[in-house]
């Protein structure tokens, strides 16, 4: 009897598998095509259906081609990180009841200038609350604000202070640090324009990667890595030479540390 199902006879596991080609085209997406021998066995035909079927799964199939789909589209293209200036704020709350600043907003304060000295910006402002309800408690930061900011070693010509009508915030409105310096960010986060499940062209969705560039974008401390590397600093010439002179001497070079 002729085997059935997917059993072959010794005349067809001689046979050849089909070969199949492929190909990369503009859009980064695989192009498989096979190229059937022209000998007709049947029992390769199956195991070629078979095969087929499968691949089917996870690809557009035609009469002639099937193409593969990949991702071709990079979240870092879809959601860049843009480097620009921007303004940074830190906004200072004073109650119309208070004398003078809490020392938690101090210690926040000089940390606030810390990050201006190291941006080089050229002027840092204080804005004031004018027309509200702690506008006499607001001076009386103020003073201490810029007493703070004088002894962390900025000159007064970079201390703009101006006052801000501040009708409007009734009895809390803020004293505001400000500043520009050059800032890392991602815009367009949170879009979702499409249903998931909708989709079946193995692709990213469109909000895929942005909360990760959007993370790197806020904990780089300096926004100029993103563009380029940095140059070489100075060699430590007295390290050099003690390994140079430990290599020659077969000796280990590393370091030796010593509990005690």
């Amino acid at each position: 009897m002729e085997p059935s199902g997917s059993f072959l006879t010794e005349q067809n596991s001689k046979a050849e598998l089909p070969i199949m080609k492929s190909a990369l085209n503009s859009t980064g997406e695989i192009t498989v095509r096979p190229i059937m021998r022209t000998k007709k066995v049947a029992g390769l035909k199956l195991v070629g259906l078979v095969a087929l079927a499968t691949l089917a799964g996870c690809a557009n199939v035609s009469k002639r081609h099937f193409t593969v789909g990949t991702p071709s589209d990079d979240y870092r293209a879809r959601h860049p990180i843009i480097i620009s200036e921007k303004e940074k704020t830190m906004d200072i709350p004073v109650a119309a009841g208070s004398y003078g600043l809490p020392k938690l907003e101090s210690s926040a304060i000089v940390g606030f200038l810390d990050q201006f000295k190291r941006s080089a910006s050229k002027s840092i402002n204080v804005l004031v609350p004018s027309g509200s309800e702690n506008e006499g408690a607001a001076k009386k930061a103020a003073k201490q604000i810029v007493g703070t900011i004088r002894k962390s070693g900025i000159s007064r010509n970079r201390i703009v202070l101006t006052p801000y009508q501040a009708g409007s915030y009734g009895s809390s409105a803020p004293i505001r640090l400000s500043y520009l310096a050059i800032q890392a960010g991602v815009d367009g986060c949170g879009q979702w324009p499409a249903d998931l499940a909708a989709g079946s062209e193995n692709r990213n969705y469109q909000n895929f990667g942005c909360a990760s560039q959007k993370n790197l974008a806020a904990i780089v401390a300096n926004p100029s890595d993103l563009l380029g590397p940095r140059g070489p600093t100075s060699i430590d010439a007295e390290r050099r030479l003690k390994v140079i002179e430990a290599y020659r001497n077969a000796q280990n070079p590393a370091t030796v540390y010593t509990v005690e």
